[in-house]
C-alpha cells in the first residue's frame, strides 16, 4: 500500500480531520486501489506520530462514510468508495426534495437552494 500523508502541525484543521481527508482523497482518485489494505491503527499512529485514538477516529469516520471497510481481524480495506459516496448522495438529494416539496417551494426554488449550497461548498 502506497499510503502518503503529510499532516500540518500548523494547520488550523484537527490532525484526524487532515488524514481522514487524505486518505478519502487518495482513495478517490485511485492512488489507494480498491481492495488494499491499511496499515494498522497502531501502525499508522506510530508512524505519523500522533495519537493511536487520533488515527481510529479518523478510520471510523472513513469507514462511516463508506470509503473503507473493516474485516475483523484481518484489518482494514480501502472499499469501493465512488459507489457508496454516489448512493449517499443520491439518498440525501431524495431526501432534500422531499422536504423542499413539504415546504411548498416550486422547483425552481428548490433548484436554486442547492445551487447555492453547492456554490459555497465547491467555490463559484
Amino acid at each position: 500500500m502506497n499510503l502518503k500523508i503529510a499532516l500540518d502541525p500548523d494547520s488550523a484543521t484537527a490532525p484526524f480531520e487532515q488524514l481522514r481527508a487524505q486518505i478519502a482523497e487518495q482513495a478517490r482518485t485511485g492512488r489507494l486501489p480498491v481492495g488494499g489494505k491499511l496499515p494498522t491503527v497502531r501502525a499508522l499512529a506510530q508512524e505519523l506520530g500522533l495519537a493511536v485514538n487520533t488515527v481510529a477516529k479518523a478510520y471510523r469516520v472513513l469507514e462511516a462514510d463508506g470509503v473503507v471497510e473493516t474485516r475483523g481481524r484481518a484489518g482494514t480495506f480501502v472499499a469501493a468508495a465512488g459507489d457508496a459516496a454516489e448512493r449517499r448522495a443520491a439518498a440525501a438529494a431524495a431526501a432534500y426534495a422531499a422536504e423542499a416539496d413539504r415546504l411548498g417551494l416550486t422547483r425552481a426554488q428548490a433548484q436554486s437552494a442547492i445551487t447555492e449550497a453547492l456554490r459555497a461548498t465547491y467555490g463559484a
